[in-house]
């Protein structure tokens, strides 16, 4: 694999883990414990405070970045995450935490912005370089294995095929489905203005995918994927399914037929869903994994 392809791969967005404070507690701790960059040679008041104020310029920096992604919601997107843009993404972290801190050390020491401002600042950023990849690559190729493993493992087999057979048996025959009501073998799903309609066979329903006010209903239509937009929350479709329909969240945007998910495979940021001879592929979020994982299995 060259590496231009390699950076294309896909990559799992990180959560926020809060560790901000635990970074910046470690690069004030360093700096105070080794002194490196002349800073032993420093003679000032209160130089430890000073010393651990880099670790807070580090903290705030952390913070303001991440608050700053969440303002680009499509672009850190996790199915447009690839490994070359969470380096990306690292490398300007470092380059925005080297850029404070020398302005913390100008402001300390009374420099001038022409005062080693560029070679600082550069050197920072070619340090960061090589450790910010390898860390990178080396977690991106352990998820990879991970998730492959694991879905290579999974045997899928549709545990309730025989659901509706088994209802009609236990039914008494005198019951007859109410007026207006629909087969139970048919589903009837109804956007938020009452008049927009889709009425399927259950076994068609494969997946729904919720996008800002809308839904996208995915379901089989003369062996063809076939899509019907609705305008309605996922929450509100998923309490029209009823029990009767293996539907289940795999992801904060989708929820999916259980018993019509064919093969499951993995990549970096997780599994895959792969519905109706691979038409239809749909992502599992991490926060799902063991929960969905077993009603597979």
């Amino acid at each position: 694999m060259s590496l231009l392809k390699l950076f294309r791969q896909p990559y799992p967005v990180p959560e926020s883990a809060g560790n901000e404070w635990v970074i910046g507690a470690f690069v004030g701790g360093f700096l105070l414990l080794f002194q490196p960059f002349g800073i032993a040679d420093w003679h000032t008041p209160d130089k430890v405070l000073k010393v651990l104020g880099f670790g807070a310029i580090t903290t705030g920096v952390m913070i303001l970045f991440d608050q700053g992604t969440r303002l680009l919601p499509r672009y850190f997107a996790e199915e447009r995450w690839t490994v070359g843009r969470e380096i990306a993404k690292i490398l300007t972290l470092i380059l925005c935490i080297a850029i404070a801190n020398r302005l913390y050390m100008s402001w300390l020491m009374g420099w001038t912005m022409r005062e080693g401002w560029l070679l600082s600042i550069g050197m920072t950023f070619l340090i960061g370089i090589f450790p910010t990849v390898g860390v990178v690559l080396v977690n991106y190729i352990l998820q990879l294995r991970k998730y492959e493993q694991q879905a290579a493992h999974l045997v899928l087999h549709k545990h309730r095929d025989e659901a509706p057979v088994a209802a009609q048996t236990t039914a008494p025959a005198s019951n007859s489905p109410l007026p207006g009501a629909l087969p139970a073998t048919e589903l009837g799903l109804v956007a938020e203005n009452e008049k927009d309609r889709l009425s399927l066979n259950r076994e068609d329903l494969l997946a729904i995918e919720s996008s800002d006010n809308y839904c996208t209903i995915f379901y089989r239509k003369k062996g063809q994927l076939t899509k019907e937009l609705m305008r309605s929350s996922l929450s509100r479709l998923e309490k029209q399914l009823g029990d009767a329909t293996p539907m289940v969240r795999c992801h904060r945007s989708y929820v999916v037929n259980l018993d019509q998910v064919e093969r499951v495979s993995g990549n970096a940021q997780g599994y895959k869903l792969h519905l109706l001879n691979g038409q239809l592929t749909v992502p599992v979020a991490r926060k799902y994994n063991d929960t969905l994982v077993a009603s597979l299995k």
